[in-house]
């Protein structure tokens, strides 16, 4: 496959992946949405649907990595780096769209939700019960757009992302990838979506689940940038957690391959 082919497969995969992942969280947590309170389950089946969606949609494209944790895993299971920068670009720029997508779709509950008096008043209680100085900066919508910790805890949050991501990178490597071996194929992509509902309900209470760097990043950056009413803070703090830890957990991944499973 050609650069320009994984720049626009993986543009076009991670938009998907983030407007329908992104969308089940808006769904399930803003006022007058039909889905609100839908809960969890509801969170977790719409990311796994939001993948197989993705990865059927531009596996014949990019080979669907959707994840830089992916991409890097099967780098160093291959050691081919030459189209890694290629598919971080397409993934994080693509995941940007995605989320910039779920707020035009959801523009009205966002308004709506944000400028309810509930919601307002209960932002300076919930920030007033931590010590200011180590207040998390975030904001009453930026679980729809990125992850972030029940519990504060560095060395915790950073080792649920890096187990979360080991289990999805090994079994995108043992059990996903194409007969090229460069990327997801079409039984590979169902079983993907599984494990990452299976991650979801497993893992995905401490820290939301991001197993990948882009999902995270990306949307991120568009909550810092979108003209959104009362939207609070993007937790800056937190954001390089599920970017390191993910991205050494398909490295370590790729280690388990290399040593069991080659």
């Amino acid at each position: 496959m050609s650069s320009s082919d994984i720049f626009i497969g993986e543009i076009i995969g991670t938009a998907v992946l983030i407007l329908l992942g992104g969308g089940v969280v808006a769904a399930v947590v803003l006022k007058r949405s039909k889905a609100q309170n839908a809960g969890w389950l509801a969170i977790t089946f719409g990311w796994g649907f939001a993948v197989m969606t993705a990865v059927y949609m531009t596996g014949s494209l990019s080979g669907a990595h959707l994840n830089p944790a992916v991409t890097v895993g099967i780098a160093i299971k291959d050691g081919d780096w030459s189209n890694v920068p290629v598919y971080f670009a397409g993934q994080i720029l693509g995941a940007m769209i995605g989320a910039t997508l779920v707020w035009i779709a959801y523009y009205g509950q966002f308004q709506a939700h944000l400028r309810d008096p509930e919601i307002l008043a209960a932002q300076p209680a919930e920030e007033g019960l931590v010590d200011q100085k180590a207040a998390p900066k975030a904001g009453p919508v930026l679980g729809i757009f990125s992850t972030g910790p029940e519990v504060r805890n560095v060395w915790q949050n950073l080792a649920t992302e890096i187990i979360g991501t080991v289990v999805l990178v090994l079994a995108v490597l043992t059990q996903g990838l194409n007969d090229s071996g460069k990327g997801l194929g079409a039984v590979g992509g169902l079983m993907v979506a599984l494990v990452v509902v299976g991650i979801g309900l497993s893992l995905g209470g401490p820290t939301g689940y991001a197993i990948n760097p882009a999902r995270d990043l990306g949307p991120r950056i568009v909550h810092a940038l979108l003209p959104l009413p009362n939207k609070g803070g993007s937790d800056w703090s937190y954001a390089w957690i599920p970017v390191v830890g993910p991205l050494v957990g398909g490295a370590i991944a790729a280690g388990i391959y290399t040593i069991a499973f080659a």
